[in-house]
């Protein structure tokens, strides 16, 4: 097949599946949860040097599997540029992590049969949240050949993430990530920790000038007191002046 061929097979592959196929919507809930992960996720990699592709709900394509769409995505080592679908046999690699946000719906679909399919599809790490029952759980293949998953257990609240370089922790009815003891925040949290800085910086340069005005009028009346006392000093002078000379007759 050469590569018009391949363009055309690639172009005519479905880019959104159908509804029997998706599960249904879990509200409002659900939606932030994953939002906040992906919009943390992305803001992190743009500014890394390896590259990596953030997705949501993509299709994806393996070769003899049925077509399915993680909430979450990453695949690392291929450009970042916005996509339609995930097909293996065309980008040259499969997903790399995944991670499925819940908040209702059907939990065994995530917790048994997504289990299997991706632990033997390879992708090396699978990230369940359940945002309703505020919990997460995570598994990590055992070794690159094998294709059985292992439990991740937490330490100190925190679920490590290996293919991530990065630490997830479910803290009330928040994912928070970590990298290293750095917070990752999302875009919204960053532009308001923005607005504080430069609220926090006008208040400093407002109370720096308040204090300079405040110095300035000190320094200008320690002046006006000195002028006024050279001014009586003065006036004292010329009096003891006209005491001392001599009166006429």
């Amino acid at each position: 097949m050469g590569p018009e061929e391949r363009a055309q097979v690639v172009e005519s592959l479905p880019a959104e599946v159908t509804y029997r196929e998706m599960s249904p919507p879990e509200g409002d809930l659900h939606q932030d949860a994953k939002h906040r992960v992906l919009d943390v996720l992305r803001h992190h990699f743009r500014h890394r040097r390896r590259k990596a592709y953030v997705g949501s709900e993509l299709p994806v394509y393996y070769p003899g599997e049925r077509r399915f769409a993680p909430d979450l995505l990453v695949v690392f080592d291929v450009e970042p540029h916005p996509r339609e679908k995930w097909l293996v046999s065309h980008e040259g690699k499969g997903l790399d992590w995944v991670m499925e946000v819940h908040s209702g719906g059907n939990r065994k679909k995530d917790a048994v049969v997504n289990v299997e399919r991706n632990a033997r599809l390879g992708v090396r790490e699978y990230f369940i949240y359940d945002a309703g029952r505020e919990r997460l759980e995570g598994f990590r293949l055992k070794s690159a050949k094998d294709r059985t998953y292992v439990p991740l257990r937490p330490k100190q609240g925190r679920f490590t993430s290996k293919v991530l370089g990065l630490e997830f922790e479910v803290r009330g009815d928040k994912m928070l990530v970590w990298a290293g003891e750095t917070l990752l925040l999302e875009s919204t949290e960053m532009i308001d920790q923005l607005k504080a800085r430069m609220e926090k910086a006008r208040l400093r340069r407002q109370a720096e000038a308040r204090r300079r005005r405040q110095a300035e009028t000190r320094q200008r009346r320690k002046l006006e007191l000195a002028l006024k006392d050279a001014e009586q000093q003065m006036a004292k002078m010329k009096a003891e002046l006209r005491k001392l000379r001599p009166r006429k007759h």
